[in-house]
């Protein structure tokens, strides 16, 4: 990888993401970065992201010495960031660089946003930046942290955790999870949809599902989801209640049930719902400005149940969501 590949040109106007790689770092997680901040986008007509990559080494062994990454900006380049992706390593018993804890405490400082990725939230915690706040990792490494970090309020069994300016993911795919939320929260739910299409990916999993999703075999040949759950996504701005999937699926409502939790770590009502917000986000930044008509159109019902859900699964309210997302903003 050379230093022209893994840097950016700089643009003033665009939201710089700096990943700092380490020693013995993950790569699949930093392909998530990479896929997710760092790709060209022509498909929207702009890039989301101004990308780079940084080490505190020239050379920088990567884990269980699967590569050697060269080529890219010294650690003085986390400095420049406005988001800040940490390192995520599998040794978390191993001591953080201090230059490394040094850069994470600085972003910190001057307000750039922080993202640990699996493992990374033992570096962040090692920076002193979770004191008493809530996080989360690798369900198999639970245990290990709340020992060393007792003043970390940490989550298990979620797929990650946003705290506002520091956002961590558990392991592996709930990186693309927290990726794509960053997107949402930053660009709007158009434009995450875009991004997951590419990725071939689903555009929403809410953090709070579960980090662990039992996959039994099936006892018949085919117990899938996908069916019921296009034939529902047609069909959001009507009635739909769980017994209507359930008979759509011809199952009985608990065996759908257990298949969404199995399967999607949801429960079919959270999806819905979920699945309706998206909606409405959708039909906000297209233009829709009758708050009525977008709870109508997107089977939320009244404004006032619009207002509630958005600012329960979104954090802000369908005007402040309209305000940075809707046409002409920004």
């Amino acid at each position: 990888m050379t230093k022209e590949s893994s840097q950016a040109v700089p643009a003033a106007d665009v939201h710089r993401v700096v990943v700092i790689v380490d020693e013995n770092s993950n790569p699949f997680e930093l392909g998530c970065a990479t896929e997710v901040f760092g790709l060209r986008r022509p498909e929207i007509g702009r890039d989301l992201y101004d990308f780079g990559l940084c080490s505190p080494e020239p050379r920088t062994l990567m884990r269980d010495g699967f590569f050697t990454l060269t080529g890219v900006a010294g650690l003085e380049a986390a400095d420049t960031a406005d988001t800040l992706i940490v390192p995520n390593r599998p040794d978390v018993e191993a001591p953080r660089r201090p230059a490394v804890l040094d850069a994470v405490r600085r972003a910190h400082a001057r307000g750039a946003r922080l993202v640990g990725f699996c493992s990374g939230a033992f570096t962040l915690a090692e920076a002193g930046v979770l004191d008493g706040r809530r996080a989360t990792a690798h369900w198999q490494w639970a245990d290990s942290f709340r020992a060393r970090f007792p003043s970390v309020r940490f989550a298990s069994d979620v797929l990650f955790v946003d705290d506002g300016d520091i956002l961590t993911a558990a392991g592996s795919a709930a990186a693309l999870d927290l990726g794509l939320h960053v997107v949402r929260r930053d660009h709007g739910a158009e434009i995450a949809n875009s991004v997951s299409r590419r990725l071939v990916f689903a555009a929403h999993r809410d953090g709070g599902q579960r980090q662990f999703v039992e996959r039994p075999m099936p006892d018949l040949p085919d117990e899938s989801l996908a069916p019921v759950l296009a034939w529902a996504q047609e069909r959001l701005d009507s009635p739909l209640t769980v017994p209507d999937l359930a008979a759509r699926a011809a199952v009985s409502p608990a065996t759908l049930h257990r298949r969404f939790r199995a399967q999607l770590g949801t429960t079919p009502l959270t999806w819905l719902t979920g699945e309706r917000v998206a909606l409405a986000c959708r039909l906000i930044e297209r233009g829709e400005s009758r708050f009525e008509v977008v709870a109508r159109r997107s089977g939320l019902g009244t404004a006032a149940r619009l207002r509630a859900l958005m600012r329960r699964e979104t954090g802000i309210t369908p005007s402040a969501y309209r305000s940075r997302f809707g046409p002409g903003a920004g």
